[in-house]
């Protein structure tokens, strides 16, 4: 008999996975993808590990995923995730195409932890010329900016995504 593990279950596994990385030298988050066809992805935080400020854990665990499903559509994925993901790891899920997202902690927990992501929640919220760190459209030439989407719609090779 197959049995189905629920949402509380897959959490619980991605928050020991997120404990287990701490014993490991890496940062409390674990994430847990779980295809459409039932396979299992793991990732881990390996931000101070790896030196990589990107190496969250939800973005390791699509990583992985892509990977080994040799595709970088997760579409009918569904991520667990240790902790309320940041706003990188949310834009990563939906670059993926993951259908659904749950975590246990939220981002007020991961705060009172020294992980404060609010920062990063605000600055999306603020107006783009109130920002704290600018962020500016330069014009390189007439149309030189273009160039590369021009050749991009002229490639009949591409691979749309």
């Amino acid at each position: 008999m197959h049995k189905t593990i629920s949402h509380q279950d897959q959490l619980a596994l991605a928050t020991e996975l997120a404990t287990q990385n701490v014993r490991n030298g890496g940062g409390p988050f674990g994430a847990i993808i779980v295809t459409s066809d039932g396979r299992v992805f793991e990732g881990f935080n390996r931000v101070t590990a790896n030196n990589d400020p990107t190496a969250h854990a939800e973005v390791t665990a699509i990583r992985t995923a892509c990977a080994e499903t040799e595709t970088f559509d997760l579409s009918g994925a569904i991520l667990y995730s240790s902790c309320e993901p940041c706003p990188m790891c949310l834009a990563s899920s939906l670059w993926a195409r993951i259908e659904a997202v749950y975590f246990a902690a939220d981002r007020h927990d991961a705060a009172e932890a020294g992980f404060d992501d609010a920062t990063f929640y605000e600055f999306f919220d603020t107006p783009v010329a109130k920002r704290s760190m600018p962020v500016t459209q330069l014009v390189i030439n007439d149309a030189g900016h273009l160039a590369p989407f021009t050749a991009w719609a002229a490639l009949d090779s591409r691979i749309e995504y």
